[in-house]
């Protein structure tokens, strides 16, 4: 792999000296598959910026945008054996590596917003963060993603039948094709960077996915349906190499630390600001959004959730609806 090899010639935790050998300045590198216009991108950027601010000129992140260094899996492989310092990927993704994850990719266990980020900032979501640390990694926080919902270029679905048969793409996460399945639909694995064209050619008759990236990705040019059952909240997770973290400082890592929250609170505005641009957008485009009662889609999941009855996942699922406001 071309790209592999160029990335892992390159030293990803530089130091750099100066003449006198007196200063030193760390850099870390940080890789992601989104374009500069995205919120991810951005609070990067205010990453980078809050990082300097706080060592005083003395670390710095440099930002790989667009898939650059390989798509989310490559970059976690480069992760493990410390040939990049940070990434961001998706809970989805990385599943792969931590299967304790994957209770992020289940329907409806978030009640609000509200208590995905009670989660998210409480226990369950550092303990979360902790598990990446058998896959020699460092989990830094979490990014806002949204919720995700189904978009068809022909049906109105306003119900689960309505999706009987129809094929819908996911991502190539197994928790993503249970539930499609549990919702009746057929489930088609497909990268991201084909589905414009498997949407234009009637390869699927759908996806799934939050508001700005179907506005973002122009998926909204090929259907006509967006519905807005919001049925997974799957977060963005920060990740850090561990042999890289490992070898900062106490006070890199104080810093470093410091400038991720503060970036993690920028890009959650930006995110709220980019749904509603994107709702709007998608309207203005002649895109019919949906409002369905998600009751239906809320009771077809059950059995699914009833899986896990018994395992780690449970354990966790059962731990996120106790941290539901009035339960």
């Amino acid at each position: 792999m071309n790209w592999f090899k160029t990335v892992f010639c390159l030293s990803f935790l530089v130091v750099l000296t100066s003449c006198g050998g007196e200063q030193q300045k760390v850099v870390l590198r940080m890789g992601h598959t989104l374009d500069t216009e995205h919120s991810v991108h951005k609070a990067m950027v205010h990453m980078a910026e809050r990082l300097q601010h706080y060592s005083n000129g003395e670390m710095d992140v440099v930002i790989y945008p667009s898939a650059q260094l390989g798509n989310e899996r490559e970059m976690v492989e480069l992760l493990q054996i410390g040939s990049l310092a940070m990434t961001k990927v998706s809970a989805a993704t990385i599943e792969g590596f931590v299967p304790e994850m994957k209770v992020f990719s289940l329907p409806y266990i978030f009640q609000s917003r509200e208590h995905r980020w009670r989660v998210l900032n409480g226990d369950v979501g550092q303990n979360l963060l902790n598990e990446t640390q058998k896959a020699h990694l460092v989990g830094l926080g979490y990014y806002d993603a949204g919720s995700r919902s189904f978009y068809m270029t022909d049906t109105r679905v306003k119900e689960p039948k309505d999706l009987t048969g129809k094929k819908i793409r996911v991502m190539e996460s197994q928790t993503a094709v249970k539930m499609v399945q549990a919702f009746s639909g057929a489930a088609t694995p497909i990268s991201f960077g084909e589905l414009y064209a498997a949407l234009q050619q009637g390869v699927v008759d759908g996806a799934e996915n939050n508001p700005p990236s179907f506005y973002l990705s122009r998926h909204y040019e090929i259907s006509k349906y967006y519905i807005l059952n919001e049925h997974t909240s799957v977060p963005d997770v920060i990740v850090g190499s561990a042999h890289v973290y490992n070898n900062l400082t106490e006070q890199q890592q104080l810093w470093l630390k410091k400038a991720i929250q503060d970036s993690v609170e920028y890009q959650k505005q930006l995110w709220l600001e980019g749904e509603l641009q994107a709702l709007a957008e998608v309207k203005k485009a002649g895109v019919e959004v949906i409002y369905p009662d998600k009751t239906p889609f809320i009771n077809a999941v059950q059995d699914f959730h009833a899986t896990f009855k018994g395992t780690r996942i449970g354990q966790y699922l059962e731990q996120i609806a106790s941290m539901n406001e009035g339960k």
